[in-house]
C-alpha cells in the first residue's frame, strides 16, 4: 500500500461564494441564497478534490468562517475585544472574547462532515479546532459567576463532543488544528503556556480509547494567513517534545517551508512512538510556486532516511485558506499543489517499495 497522503483542510473559496458571503453580511441576499452558493461551492470542491487522486479529501472548509472560529457561529455571549494575533507582515487577526457564561458551541464540525458526505465518493477527514485555542476566549479579568475552571470544563466537554460526533458519523480521521503551539512559545518563552495547552488538549483526548486515538491527529504549523506566519521564527525543536505528549495516533507537521528539514526530522524521531504516523508537509500553501511531483518525491525520500517508512505519510504544510477572506492563494494553485503531492508521494512509494 502506498504511503498515506492527506490534505490539511481548507481550499480557497470560489469568487461566487465570497461575493455571496459579502452580500449576505450586508443584507443583500437571503440566508437561502447564501446556502445555495455554499452548496454549489461544496459540490465543486469535492469534485475537484477527487480529480486530484487524493485518497482522502476534505470539504475544503467552504462554509466555515475560519478554521478557528466556526464553533462561535450564532453564539451571542461574545464581545469583540479578544486576543490579537500578529503576523510577520504586520497584519493581525483578533479573536472575540467571552462576555458571559456559559460557553457552548453554536455549531459542531459534524454538520460540515454530513453535508460533504452527501457528495463525496472518497473517505472524508474532518478538521476541528483545539480546546487550547478556544481557551483564549476567556477574558483576563474573569467573569462574575463563571470561573475559569468551569469555563475550561465546558470547553473540554464541547471539544470532545466535536471529535466524537465526527468519528461516530464515519470520518476517516479527525484532525485537531493546533497552530497555537509555536505561538505559545512566542507568547511565553518559559514554556508554561504551552504546557497548559498540552494538558488541556489531553483532557479532551483522554475521553477516547486507545483505538479511537489512532483515528485522531493533531496539526501544527506557524500559522498561514495571507502569505504570512505568526511564529515561524520560533525554533521548532522547542515545541516537539511537548507536541508528542499529545495522546493521538497521527501528527501533521509543517515541514516544506522549514529551512533545515533534516534537523527537524531528527528531533521528531526522538519522540515519535511505535504505531504513530507522521504526516510531513511537502507543499507550502503560502508560496505560490508549484512544487513538481519530483520535488515532492525527493522530500519524501529525504524524510524516509530518518523516519521509519511504516510511520511516514505526507500532507500540506497548512490549509490553503484558513480564513474565508484569505485569497492570497488561488483555488487552481491549491488543487495543483494537492495533485503534485499525491503524484510525488506515489513516486516515492514506488521507490521505497511500499
Amino acid at each position: 500500500m502506498p504511503l498515506p497522503t492527506e490534505p490539511i483542510g481548507s481550499i480557497p473559496r470560489p469568487t461566487d461564494l465570497l461575493a455571496a458571503m459579502s452580500a449576505y453580511a450586508t443584507g443583500g441576499i437571503s440566508r437561502e441564497q447564501l446556502h445555495a452558493s455554499e452548496d454549489a461551492a461544496l459540490r465543486d470542491t469535492i469534485v475537484l478534490f477527487e480529480r486530484t487522486g487524493s485518497p482522502i479529501i476534505t470539504d475544503g472548509e467552504q462554509t466555515k468562517p475560519s478554521f478557528a472560529t466556526y464553533p462561535l457561529s450564532g453564539v451571542s455571549n461574545l464581545a469583540a475585544a479578544g486576543v490579537v494575533i500578529p503576523f510577520a507582515d504586520g497584519h493581525t487577526r483578533r479573536l472575540p472574547t467571552l462576555a458571559a457564561g456559559p460557553f457552548h458551541y453554536g455549531i459542531h464540525a459534524v454538520t460540515f462532515l454530513r453535508a460533504a458526505q452527501k457528495y463525496a465518493r472518497r473517505p472524508l477527514k474532518q478538521a476541528v479546532i483545539s480546546a487550547s485555542a478556544l481557551s483564549l476566549l476567556y477574558p483576563q479579568g474573569g467573569l462574575p459567576g463563571y470561573p475559569q475552571q468551569v469555563f475550561l470544563e465546558d470547553v473540554v466537554k464541547e471539544a470532545a463532543r466535536d471529535i466524537r460526533e465526527c468519528l461516530d458519523a464515519g470520518a476517516a480521521c479527525v484532525q485537531i488544528d493546533f497552530t497555537e503551539g509555536r505561538l505559545a512559545l512566542k507568547l511565553d518563552t518559559s514554556g508554561g503556556l504551552l504546557k497548559t495547552f498540552i494538558e488541556l488538549n489531553n483532557r479532551v483526548l483522554d475521553r477516547f480509547t486507545a483505538e479511537e486515538q489512532k483515528r485522531i491527529g493533531v496539526h501544527t504549523c506557524p500559522g498561514g494567513d495571507n502569505d504570512s506566519t505568526h511564529s515561524a521564527d520560533v525554533d521548532y525543536t522547542g515545541l516537539l517534545p511537548s507536541l508528542f505528549r499529545l495522546n493521538v495516533g497521527r501528527f501533521y507537521i509543517q515541514l516544506a517551508s522549514e529551512p533545515d528539514r533534516p534537523r527537524v526530522l531528527k528531533a521528531v524521531r526522538e519522540h515519535l512512538k511505535p504505531g504513530q504516523v507522521l504526516f510531513i508537509g511537502v507543499t507550502d500553501p503560502i508560496n505560490p510556486r508549484l512544487e513538481a511531483p519530483e520535488e515532492i518525491r525527493d522530500r519524501v525520500l529525504e524524510a524516509a532516511r530518518i523516519i521509519p517508512v511504516e510511520s511516514l505519510g505526507t500532507t500540506d504544510d497548512c490549509g490553503f485558506s484558513p480564513f474565508a477572506d484569505d485569497t492570497s492563494t488561488t483555488r487552481d494553485t491549491a488543487f495543483a499543489k494537492v495533485k503534485s503531492r499525491v503524484e510525488g508521494t506515489l513516486m516515492a512509494s514506488s521507490i521505497l517499495k511500499v
